[in-house]
């Protein structure tokens, strides 16, 4: 299984989280506390980029210092 820690950056201009891994900007497209995170990379790895590709669903993610919700 692939784990991918993501720290939190901030909000988009949507005001979704951001997260960053490596190099690489992660966005969760539905960060409501009672639903599980849908994480995506962010077009063109820009902070207000659109979100692009879904993770891979076997993904474990670990969110630092934690989840960013609404």
């Amino acid at each position: 299984m692939k784990k991918l820690t993501l720290t939190h950056i901030g909000r988009d201009s949507w005001g979704r989280p951001v997260y960053k891994c490596g190099e690489r900007l992660y966005v969760d497209v539905d960060p409501r506390k009672d639903r599980s995170p849908e994480i995506c990379t962010k077009q063109g790895n820009e902070f207000d980029g659109e979100p692009l590709s879904p993770i891979a669903d076997n993904t474990k993610v670990e969110f630092v210092p934690s989840r960013d919700t609404w």
